[in-house]
């Protein structure tokens, strides 16, 4: 998104206090757009607008649950209250449980279709209803590339990137059935594994601390999602590394699910051991308000002791 078009410009972030939503915050209101910030933690969504205001920016904090539709409704009227308008809704919902499936409780495995798939919805009815009000808007879902290639001890949150990018690839359609196709985009954003509080978040049930191969640093998703907001796609992989395995399981997708079985299994062992915790599944937690998730640095410590 060039800086002209995004002065002056309305964009929903769900997801905002942490992570890709607050890289994607800090990023939007840098270029010149009013960012509503969506998130459970209240203090943290203060505290960032506060931070970009300062800075020079604009934008509004709306403590939001995603997985309580009304909640959502609030946050896409302040947005119009204040604004008159939305441009860009992201929806940048994901949680996360991590272990075994049969290991994981199934109220987790529950919290995470909740959050990911009601959550992604409910934010996704909200902005289309405005959008086909004022005639105009971008919708961005934030994926993964376990959409199409799902990575073991990570099922449920797979399954619901998976339905994900269904409902963008059926909003497109729909779009197209009443001729707003033109003024109205749908894209999903689909990153490989990044290294954000995700992991810190997550529920863990692996005893380990979480690891993953070549994270991702979350400016590479932060990237693909701003150039989303004038230019979506149906499936936009982001950057390099999850292109290449969008590529590899469209021509090889029985390998490309075995090997990435193999390599998160291998890694998962060199994690320094962890009792279980639902993370913030359930309830928000203190822990893990930055863009950086500092997993990559983790990492490099746990290999140097291992030699």
């Amino acid at each position: 998104m060039a800086d002209q078009s995004a002065h002056g410009t309305t964009v929903v972030i769900t997801g905002a206090s942490s992570g890709i939503g607050r890289g994607c915050a800090l990023r939007l209101a840098g270029l010149g757009a009013h960012v509503v910030l969506a998130a459970r933690r209240g203090s943290v969504l203060d505290a960032l607008a506060e931070e970009i205001v300062a800075a020079g920016g604009s934008a509004t904090a709306v403590v939001t649950d995603v997985s309580d539709p009304a909640a959502v409704g609030r946050l896409a009227a302040a947005a119009v209250e204040e604004r008159g308008g939305i441009d860009v809704w992201v929806n940048n919902v994901g949680v996360g449980a991590l272990g075994l499936f049969w290991d994981v409780p199934v109220q987790d495995h529950a919290r995470v279709v909740e959050v990911n798939v009601l959550g992604t919805i409910y934010g996704a009815h909200a902005a289309m209803q405005q959008f086909r009000a004022q005639g105009r808007g971008v919708l961005l879902n934030v994926g993964s590339i376990e959409s199409e290639v799902p990575l073991a001890y990570q099922s449920s949150y797979a399954a619901s990137k998976a339905a994900v990018l269904s409902l963008g690839r059926g909003l497109a359609e729909e779009l197209r059935i009443t001729g707003e196709e033109s003024t109205i985009k749908v894209g999903t954003i689909m990153p490989w594994a990044v290294d954000t509080p995700w992991w810190t978040h997550a529920a863990n049930y692996t005893g380990h601390a979480p690891r993953m191969l070549a994270m991702d640093d979350p400016e590479v998703v932060v990237d693909a999602v701003v150039e989303a907001c004038t230019s979506p796609k149906v499936k936009h992989p982001a950057g390099g590394k999850a292109r290449a395995a969008h590529v590899s399981h469209d021509l090889f997708p029985a390998l490309t699910k075995r090997l990435s079985a193999r390599v998160i299994d291998r890694e998962l062992d060199r994690g320094a051991p962890v009792p279980d915790t639902t993370g913030s599944l359930h309830q928000p937690m203190a822990a893990g308000t930055t863009v950086d998730g500092g997993v990559r640095e983790r990492m490099r410590r746990e290999d140097a002791a291992q030699g």
